[in-house]
């Protein structure tokens, strides 16, 4: 779903908002989820899934499949969803 599509949806849903106020609360919204991320904490919304982040090690040994050379890939931050039991299940119907 785009972002479009979701300011629609809420505006259905929810028509004494305006756009500009729909805007700002999906700006707020994901800019908290990626606070939280980025100090090293995990999200949680019940019925809807988690994010956490997972450090991935450094390699010295990665190879460049084109051109074979060695490449270093520096230690880096990944973020991982899992959906919950109830999001699975809607899903799989």
């Amino acid at each position: 779903m785009s972002r479009p599509k979701l300011i629609k949806l809420l505006k259905e849903k929810n028509p004494t908002l305006n756009q500009s106020e729909l805007n700002q609360i999906i700006d707020i919204f994901s800019q908290n989820i990626s606070d939280a991320l980025k100090k090293g904490n995990s999200v949680e919304i019940r019925g809807l899934g988690r994010w956490k982040t997972k450090k991935l090690k450094e390699n010295f040994n990665a190879r460049n499949p084109a051109t074979n050379e060695l490449i270093y890939k520096p230690e880096r931050v990944k973020v991982r969803f899992k959906a919950s039991k109830k999001l699975n299940k809607i899903i799989n119907e």
